[in-house]
């Protein structure tokens, strides 16, 4: 059966912090570390991470301020007239920034600190955030500038999925990759985060994976410095056309701490098992970033599947699992038009100051 639109959005989010969460325990651990800690198979149920079972990272964390952002804009737009979505999501990380405690460096950014997301405990804890996300947004002179490094850490790729969900078919890409250049620098980060954007955008309207991946790696090839990023996504589709096992195992595929690697897991995954578990599951254990790496697959295979392919297992232990839902109905009504931006309610949820 074909998931509804809701399924897909609700899997899509939820899968990603499915994902996220299943891969928090062995994060830093190696595939021989995970083996010796459970078993051969490695980890394939949710363990404790941050003194809890099911615990979200800063993946899903920064992925419902991606969220939030875009609604923010949405309402903005309705209120005012005018908006740079980018810049309000900027706005959305730096109200995530003070949630680990951090400080932004310039003081004339605004950080209004209102809305419903930024009351959610869950966010107020410090879960391994990325260095080079920390940094650059407290760096930051203008919301909406680009970050001044040369980064490709996974950290822009693993939280842009929400963009996937909303943005025009045709405009995905290139506000994905603005989304993710607020905090990395470099091609790579900013272009492996519009691939999965695109990528899901596609699957959310109904494409198979297949045809997603070959219309998006049309898109990429019409970028500039695009040469690494479509190098590792062909790897992915090689080794898992052949069925390879060992391809994400034996390191071939890198260990996803940069943003190339992590979307190429990913769809590794996704291409090898066509199923939500099995992918989820392979794209953890691994020696490398194994939340990130198990959140983008998540996002991949639950917008495919909807969330009826998520097992109840893990969506029963899942943290924030109804907020992360309440999110991603409000997206599914953003794209459909039936989100009432200009409503008092939308306001004091999502303010578009």
């Amino acid at each position: 059966m074909t998931p509804s639109q809701q399924s897909r959005f609700r899997g899509c989010l939820l899968g990603g912090a499915v994902g996220d969460a299943l891969g928090a325990p062995v994060e830093f651990l190696s595939r021989h570390e995970i083996q010796s800690r459970f078993g051969s198979g490695g980890i394939r149920d949710f363990a404790g991470a941050y003194d809890r079972v099911g615990a979200i990272t800063d993946d899903t964390q920064m992925t419902l301020f991606t969220a939030e952002g875009i609604l923010r804009a949405a309402v903005r737009f309705e209120n005012k007239g005018i908006c740079h979505i980018p810049s309000v999501v900027h706005h959305s990380y730096m109200r995530w920034l003070k949630t680990q405690g951090e400080t932004v460096t310039n003081r004339t950014i605004p950080v209004e600190m209102d809305g419903w997301l930024i009351g959610l405990n869950a966010l107020w804890s410090r879960r391994s955030p990325g260095i080079t996300c920390l940094s650059s947004l407290r760096q930051a002179r203008h919301l909406g500038d680009v970050a001044h490094n040369d980064s490709k850490g996974c950290g822009g790729v693993m939280r842009v999925a929400p963009v996937g969900l909303v943005a025009k078919t045709d405009g995905a890409f290139g506000l994905a990759t603005q989304v993710a250049a607020l905090t990395h620098g470099h091609p790579s980060g900013s272009l492996s985060a519009g691939f999965l954007a695109c990528l899901i955008r596609r699957v959310v309207n109904g494409a198979s994976l297949d045809d997603a991946m070959n219309a998006t790696k049309e898109i990429l090839r019409a970028e500039r410095d695009h040469e690494e990023v479509l190098e590792a996504v062909e790897s992915a589709e090689r080794y898992a056309a052949t069925q390879d096992l060992n391809a994400l195992r034996d390191g071939r595929l890198g260990e996803g701490w940069i943003a190339e690697e992590a979307l190429s897991i990913a769809l590794y995954c996704a291409f090898l098992f066509r199923d939500f578990e099995d992918a989820v599951i392979e794209a953890v254990n691994h020696s490398g970033d194994s939340d990130s790496t198990g959140a983008i697959t998540g996002n991949i295979c639950g917008a495919l599947y909807g969330v009826e392919s998520i097992p109840d297992r893990w969506l029963g232990q899942l943290e924030l699992r109804s907020e992360i839902t309440e999110i991603a109905d409000d997206l599914a009504a953003l794209d459909t038009g039936v989100f009432d931006a200009s409503s008092e309610i939308a306001w004091q949820r999502y303010p578009g100051h």
